[in-house]
């Protein structure tokens, strides 16, 4: 070997060292990436209930709202229990049409065991309140949830409660 090529590996030598020990240090640093959800705000429209959480209808403007006749509406019983109502439920009727059903966008489910229940409109005293959906454990395996509603009929619209089957 060239006395010159020596001289030129003894100068280069260090540097190739480092750059190696650098290039094995990347890559034994283990690389973690976390995607953090982007809650962007919503232009436009009233915001969206977080689920189970009610929110009150505000009807169009323009809109003739008739007063309700019986201000002492029953609390409706809630959709997230598992136990059998002790008594028959009582029927809720109104004068005034439910509003349409609001889009609902189901978080990620807190355990396997669990099944969403939608929401629905409630009537109460000063008028339509929307009660959010949420997530429940079935009351028994391969348990269905049949969701109740409103139906026009004597006297009215009434609402029909949801089940287990």
């Amino acid at each position: 070997m060239k006395p010159e090529a020596t001289q030129m590996t003894k100068r280069i030598g260090p540097f190739v060292l480092i750059a190696g020990v650098i290039c094995l240090a990347a890559g034994c640093v283990e690389r973690r990436v976390e995607y953090v959800p982007v809650y962007r705000a919503q232009t436009g429209s009233p915001a969206q209930p977080q689920p189970g959480q009610q929110a009150l209808y505000q009807p169009q403007p323009g809109t003739v709202v008739a007063p309700p006749t019986n201000w002492q509406a029953p609390e409706p019983t809630p959709a997230y229990t598992n136990a059998q109502p002790l008594q028959p439920p009582t029927t809720t009727v109104t004068a005034q049409a439910p509003p349409p059903q609001q889009v609902e966008v189901a978080p990620v489910a807190p355990g396997p065991d669990y099944y969403w229940v939608p929401g629905y409109w409630y009537w109460g005293g000063p008028g339509w309140i929307w009660v959010g959906g949420r997530w429940t454990i079935r009351p028994w395996h391969g348990a269905i949830w049949v969701n109740g509603g409103w139906g026009r009929g004597r006297g009215g619209w009434h609402w029909h409660g949801g089940h287990w089957r």
